[in-house]
């Protein structure tokens, strides 16, 4: 109870959660003053009519609009560039993100840098955003990222080849419209990248060093949520209740990472991300169960709660079978959801491994990881995960 009675700080947009909640964008839009809306999208969003809803939403408003859709699965520096050029261009006062974590990071980067100027690099690192977005509304497609409850945008440097963490309370949106209907357009594989994503999110944000007791809260609920909806959803895709379960696990894990932040799969999967632009869920999924295994020590009664969440038995077990049985329980959820190949599929090799290592212990996210790592011990995590 002793960290109860220190300060914290919890940061969270507006949300609204429920199917349906998409087509409120057109009254949020309106009611922040937005006139002109840059729709920041992609184009597989665009396919499946999620994007259709939302202008139809602000048509409704009479609000008019222009659509951004030039974003990679890894959104680049680039990118946001475009974006705001395309947001002056069409004289926007307002942002709607539609869609999955890179279109809404995209959309955040566009609006710090349409406000404050320059290249989205210049924002890197924690609170260095002098002026506030744009109205920003976000309408998330998928149930992984959480970028829309969250203080943090990432966006590749193509530059320097990493990837960049932007964390501020000037990069949280105006409102959030959850609709986990929006989540049934999401093939299987898309399906359980995201659901991974959310497991980390909320492993690595409850054993984080800047935990605390309202995060753990929305951590511990993610994970057990997890733990009953994924294996349901990649069953039976159309499961609305399963659906439902894994959009409310996102949003759990997202206000619990916000606040807490991240750790070591994190910094290490961001590294993969930057230099190799490598998919980022399935980057989590390989390296968490060595990342969790690497850490128990350090924070063996938190883990032992993680484990409890994921439905092992803990009572009277010895710390190190406890340790076991939970990295055994995430490689087993990992083979589940299809991710069976290491890190050398991708085609990692062990000469890339030093500069691997070097990028992920100058991430943000290492610094809250309850294990202090240095490069040697990031070497061997991913030389475990080839």
């Amino acid at each position: 109870m002793e960290s109860a009675r220190e300060l914290r700080k919890f940061v969270a947009p507006e949300f609204v959660f429920g199917n349906g909640a998409a087509r409120l964008a057109g009254r949020y839009v309106h009611n922040l003053g937005g006139t002109r809306c840059l729709v920041v999208t992609d184009p597989g969003v665009m396919r499946n009519g999620h994007a259709d809803t939302v202008i139809g939403s602000l048509t409704a408003y009479g609000i008019a609009h222009a659509v951004f859709q030039d974003i990679s699965p890894n959104p680049r520096d680039v990118e946001v560039q475009r974006g705001v050029e395309a947001y002056h261009r069409e004289g926007c006062d307002a942002i709607v993100a539609v869609g999955g974590g890179s279109p809404i990071d995209c959309a955040k980067g566009i609006g710090i840098v349409a406000s404050n100027g320059g290249s989205i690099s210049l924002y890197e690192g924690v609170d260095a955003i002098p002026k506030p977005m744009p109205p920003l509304v976000c309408v998330p497609t998928t149930a992984g990222s959480a970028a829309d409850v969250s203080q943090f945008a990432i966006i590749t440097d193509t530059t320097r080849m990493v990837k960049i963490a932007i964390v501020s309370k000037a990069a949280v949106a105006d409102v959030s419209l959850i609709d986990p209907s929006t989540t049934k357009s999401m093939s299987r594989d898309l399906t359980a990248a995201t659901g991974i994503d959310t497991l980390t999110h909320a492993i690595e944000a409850f054993a984080s060093n800047a935990s605390g007791p309202i995060t753990d809260m929305f951590a511990l609920e993610a994970i057990s949520l997890v733990n009953t909806h994924l294996p349901q959803v990649l069953a039976d895709g159309d499961d609305d209740t399963a659906r439902e379960g894994m959009a409310l696990a996102c949003l759990n894990a997202g206000l619990a990472f916000s606040n807490a932040i991240l750790g070591a799969v994190h910094a290490m999967a961001h590294s993969l991300g930057g230099l190799l632009d490598l998919p980022h869920g399935e980057c989590n999924a390989i390296l968490l169960p060595f990342v969790v295994r690497r850490n128990f020590d350090a924070a063996p009664v938190r883990y032992a709660r993680v484990a409890n969440a994921l439905g092992i038995d803990v009572g009277g077990t010895p710390a190190t079978a406890i340790r076991d049985a939970l990295f055994d329980r995430l490689m087993t959820l990992r083979t589940a959801a299809g991710f069976t190949r290491g890190l050398s599929a991708f085609g990692v090799t062990r000469e890339q491994i030093g500069r691997l290592a070097r990028l992920a212990v100058e991430d943000p996210c290492l610094a809250t990881n309850p294990e202090a790592l240095d490069i040697a011990d990031i070497e061997s995590l991913y030389a475990e995960a080839l």
